[in-house]
């Protein structure tokens, strides 16, 4: 019988409270997120350094399933965030995203982050590197 480990989320997933909702298809993941109050910044709004770690752990989570059949950790080397709507508190977010190029030492990702209502809240794209686990 074959013995699985128990994955446990990384702590920045369990502070933000995101959630895997799809990662079925290898090279792409969707995941949810609130908008909690103890995000906000002076103006009322979701500060955006915590936006841009729910994007950075989609994409890094699109990135592993991309390297089907291999065991990687993989290293953000850049990331590019537009930040396209004030987001409240409150704000149910779902992020998409997808490797749009990759091979064995890099992926190419990019992703999307919308309300409950479809509206577009910010666009990111990053570059992974991998690294085999042992």
């Amino acid at each position: 019988m074959a013995r699985h480990a128990l994955q446990v989320p990384p702590n920045c997933d369990l502070t933000l409270g995101m959630v895997c909702v799809d990662k079925t298809q290898a090279g792409r993941s969707v995941w949810a997120m609130t908008a909690d109050e103890r995000f906000e910044n002076p103006a009322g709004i979701m500060q955006g350094g915590f936006l841009t770690a729910f994007v950075d752990s989609s994409m890094g989570a699109a990135a592993v399933t991309f390297a089907a059949g291999r065991r990687v950790f993989v290293a953000n080397a850049e990331l590019k965030i537009s930040f396209m709507a004030p987001i409240e508190t409150g704000t149910e977010m779902t992020c998409t995203a997808a490797v749009v190029s990759g091979g064995k030492r890099v992926a190419f990702v990019e992703a999307s982050v919308t309300d409950a209502e479809g509206r577009l809240l910010a666009r990111a794209s990053s570059t992974y590197i991998y690294r085999e686990r042992k």
